[in-house]
């Protein structure tokens, strides 16, 4: 089976117990407005171009042959400052399982597991499954957002040992506003994780005057309960990329 991701970090540090593998997995039903990894929202493969650093030699334009490079019109590898990335890797899952098991084997007992994070992981969630079958005796975590059906939410949290959450904001306006879906699934796959009895950190990121409020961190306080729940500083760098794929970033 195939899935589409868009990093594999090996060595992360902040993803889980211990010295990890980190797998990005393209696409994501949110679009929140200051999403720190635009290029993981939409499932498919992109460009990702560096345009403020060209300087108009036009090698890109030429005709290639390279099939990589056909559904953007331009050579990829023709770039002399390499400017031109695509963004996304189609990989069976057995390759994906091949590759973390070969940086696991590198670090031995100091290796502390495989966390898959996205974008949204639980959009490809019969891949992320294909692929947990063959790492059970590693540490398995997932970075979600929580906004996925229930029966697949907790089929996939049956194989994790470890469930990372997201809950941005308490108000379900205000929440569909910024995000681009109300938290009515989320907050109810919450209870479920809650539930369940299954190691878990609530995280919330502190972005300025929309989820760091006092109004918004106490309201989300009452729904963490005895929740370890962790509050996430801002990235100001977060819009970065955006202009690089052709988005707005709009917090801007």
């Amino acid at each position: 089976m195939k899935g589409i991701i868009f990093d594999v970090k090996e060595m992360a540090l902040h993803d889980g117990p211990g010295i990890r593998t980190t797998v990005f997995l393209k696409g994501c039903p949110l679009r929140c407005k200051w999403c720190h990894n635009p290029e993981g929202l939409h499932q498919a493969s992109e460009l990702m171009f560096k345009y403020s650093l060209c300087k108009g030699c036009n090698r890109c334009r030429k005709e290639c042959e390279h099939p990589e490079c056909k559904p953007f019109a331009r050579c990829v590898r023709a770039c002399p400052e390499g400017l031109l990335q695509i963004v996304g890797e189609s990989i069976e899952a057995t390759e994906l399982a091949a590759r973390i098991e070969d940086g696991a084997k590198i670090l031995g007992d100091s290796f502390g597991g495989v966390t898959f994070s996205g974008g949204e992981p639980l959009m490809q969630w019969k891949f992320l499954l294909e692929t947990v079958k063959m790492l059970g005796k590693y540490h398995l975590a997932i970075e979600t957002s929580g906004h996925a059906e229930k029966s697949v939410f907790r089929e996939v949290l049956e194989k994790m040992d470890l469930v990372m959450m997201d809950i941005k904001l308490a108000d379900p306006e205000a929440h569909k506003y910024y995000t681009g879906v109300d938290n009515s699934l989320i907050l109810s796959n919450l209870k479920e994780l809650q539930a369940s009895g299954k190691p878990h950190i609530i995280r919330t990121p502190l972005i300025p005057g929309i989820t760091d409020t006092e109004e918004n961190l106490r309201r989300i306080e009452c729904i963490v309960g005895d929740s370890k729940w962790e509050r996430l500083p801002y990235n100001k760098l977060a819009g970065a990329k955006y202009g690089m794929l052709g988005l707005k970033y709009e917090l801007d």
